[in-house]
């Protein structure tokens, strides 16, 4: 497959021209998705595909990428599949945000442009779980079982420093 994806991108031009972006991006070039894997050496599959419904830029087209994500059990890596369908309505006002069809997610854009590392980047974050884990019992209530009996057993070990008081109190002295 031809890597030749653009930095940035204007939707509108690309929708009168009915344009299509084909290609893969490294996830360690979505910095603020990299913050938030175990590992940022997959990439992304872009594939994307600019047209108008009515007046109105949309971009639809899908995002496919195998993220590791850090499970909340274990703090162990765990496999998540991506494979997010884009159905995005082109606007620059609040106005046309509320006049989209249903079935159209808003892209609110500020200026005419928009890097597209921003955009697969957006659209990924939003996919996330909030809480990442694995499927099966990952084996945190042993971890935390271990650690409890070395806590105790380190913890049996020291001399208790209220053992003087013990002894005052047993012999009445004050």
């Amino acid at each position: 497959m031809q890597n030749r994806l653009p930095e940035i991108i204007d939707p509108t031009h690309l929708a009168d021209k009915r344009g299509e972006l084909h290609g893969q991006i490294p996830i360690k070039h979505l910095t603020r998705l990299s913050e938030k894997l175990v590992n940022d050496d997959d990439v992304v599959t872009v594939n994307l595909y600019f047209g108008r419904e009515g007046r109105t830029p949309k971009i639809d087209g899908s995002l496919k990428a195998t993220l590791q994500l850090e499970c909340q059990n274990c703090l162990q890596g765990v496999e998540f599949e991506i494979d997010h369908k884009v159905n995005l309505g082109v606007v620059i006002t609040f106005e046309q945000v509320e006049r989209l069809p249903e079935e159209l997610e808003p892209l609110l854009l500020e200026e005419e442009t928009i890097p597209l590392i921003t955009l697969v980047e957006d659209e990924l974050l939003l996919h996330l779980p909030d809480y990442p884990k694995h499927s099966h019992d990952c084996m945190i209530g042993n971890a935390i079982k271990k650690h409890t009996v070395a806590f105790d057993e380190a913890a049996s070990k020291k001399p208790n420093p209220f053992s003087v008081l013990a002894n005052l109190k047993s012999t009445g002295e004050s």
